[in-house]
């Protein structure tokens, strides 16, 4: 993948001030890792560096094209270093469709880091190479910077909990992220089989309340074992609710670093913090957001 045998943290660069973000937080991520960086930008057309199909004017087109993208990744790579003077960074131009190049890149990175996207008033829309990325199993945690983030920061770390095995690598990737950038982390368990507006109903429904919550607790405990002993300089705080799982991410992560979520998982006793919610999360949220798919 690069020119070290190194995982090197993978970040999609699509000339998009977005992208551009997500570039100098891959950067830091990449020196907190002590891993190098690769910044990919992939040339769409004419999807093949030898097609049998050639464009008149072509190659009038294409070396001027290569020229400025060349230079603009070398620009890239220089703020990366000036943001880390021992970082190793690397750049690559390949030809290809972008989600194919970068998910065949991800089976071998550390961590795949692409540019938010954008946002509208109903309903969250994901650009398609991101949701295509999101959807595979790439291999490697995919991070989606959103908003005006350059740099990971040191506030809370939230982290989705559902007894699943992709929770599982969900809480081993927030916990380090924690401990290598100084945040507390925070563990949430919501389930989402209760109907809407669950807090203005309790009351009036035949639930063994006490019974749930001490299920969700135990769901808690053991997902969370073991890594208190391996994290010991990381400060968590478990937050258990009746809420629709995406509502409760959200809620606790609005000062966040960054949310984490495991995708398509489910848990103990018919809930699911993946699918739907990671999609919602990745539209929505006000931080970045890093999905981590089991397998």
């Amino acid at each position: 993948m690069t020119e070290t045998s190194r995982k090197a943290v993978v970040a999609g660069f699509d000339l998009t001030e977005p992208s551009r973000r997500a570039v100098w937080w891959a950067a830091r991520e990449a020196s907190s890792r002590r891993r190098p960086l690769l910044l990919v930008h992939v040339l769409t057309w004419p999807f093949e560096e030898h097609t049998p199909i050639k464009v008149p004017g072509e190659g009038d087109v294409l070396e001027p094209l290569q020229k400025i993208l060349r230079h603009e990744l070398a620009q890239l790579v220089a703020g990366c270093q000036e943001i880390d003077a021992e970082l190793e960074v690397h750049s690559s131009m390949p030809f290809g469709d972008p989600a194919e190049v970068l998910g065949d890149m991800a089976r071998e990175a550390e961590v795949l880091v692409l540019g938010g996207p954008r946002i509208e008033v109903e309903l969250g829309v994901l650009g398609s190479m991101s949701a295509e990325l999101l959807t595979r199993r790439t291999g490697a945690p995919v991070v989606v910077v959103r908003g005006d983030r350059e740099q990971p920061g040191s506030g809370p770390v939230v982290v989705g909990v559902d007894g699943s095995r992709a929770s599982r690598q969900a809480i081993d990737f927030a916990y380090d992220f924690a401990s290598r950038h100084g945040g507390e982390l925070v563990a949430v368990h919501a389930w989402s089989d209760l109907p809407l507006d669950p807090f203005a109903r309790i009351q009036q429904w035949e639930l063994p309340w006490s019974e749930v919550r001490e299920t969700a607790e135990e769901v808690l405990a053991a997902s969370l074992a073991g890594l208190g002993e391996r994290y010991p300089d990381v400060s968590v705080r478990r937050a258990v609710t009746p809420e629709k799982p995406a509502e409760a991410l959200m809620r606790e992560a609005q000062e966040a670093s960054l949310l984490v979520v495991g995708s398509h998982g489910r848990g103990r006793i018919r809930r699911s913090l993946l699918g739907s919610v990671s999609h919602a999360v990745v539209n929505r949220a006000s931080c970045p957001v890093a999905v981590l798919r089991a397998g």
